[in-house]
């Protein structure tokens, strides 16, 4: 079990903690497939739970590498960036539109992933293995999920019914993702 502490591990328990996030954001996109949201948002939230010990883990433990931190931007990929993408598409827009509104959910919904892996991508390039910001600059992108799912809430209790609005704050919130806008690191 001495690999669990091995900083040179790929299995050290800050990357076992990564992988689990991943098995959850795999399991929310088979579940939503399958058309169970409630089955999936629950694995999301454990992707997230994941995510949010495998740093304080690697950072506690003197685990952080550069093979983790281009594993945790993976997983956060997965989980913050495609399986939000996914439930809003198969929640809210997995219907009959005219040619023209599919044209447009299909370019929203790529902005989105590529604000996502690009956001992830300048974070990796700035950032050094076990270091901490106090700022985080754009929207990280667990906050961007959170905000998506905090958009499908409002569509679920018809408090947002317009598909086009739902569109404009999805790519409102891809633009946040890449923003000179600071959030505070907790």
């Amino acid at each position: 079990m001495n690999f669990l502490y091995n900083k040179d591990s790929h299995f050290n328990l800050a990357n076992l903690f990564t992988f689990a996030n991943i098995t959850a954001g795999l399991f929310a996109i088979f579940l939503l497939t399958h058309g169970m949201f409630l089955e999936a948002a629950t694995f999301a939230w454990i992707g997230g739970m994941f995510d949010i010990f495998d740093g304080k883990i690697a950072r506690k433990y003197s685990l952080s590498t550069e093979f983790g931190v281009q594993l945790d931007s993976f997983a956060d990929f997965l989980s913050f960036v495609i399986v939000p993408v996914m439930f809003i598409y198969f929640a809210i827009f997995n219907k009959e539109f005219t040619p023209l509104t599919s044209l447009l959910i299909a370019i929203c919904m790529i902005y989105y992933v590529i604000s996502g892996i690009r956001r992830l991508i300048e974070f990796n390039l700035k950032t050094d293995a076990g270091s901490v910001e106090k700022h985080f600059i754009g929207i990280p992108t667990p906050l961007g999920a959170i905000l998506l799912w905090v958009l499908y809430l409002c569509w679920y209790f018809k408090l947002l019914s317009n598909e086009y609005i739902i569109l404009s704050l999805i790519a409102t919130i891809g633009y946040l993702l890449n923003s000179k806008i600071k959030i505070p690191h907790p």
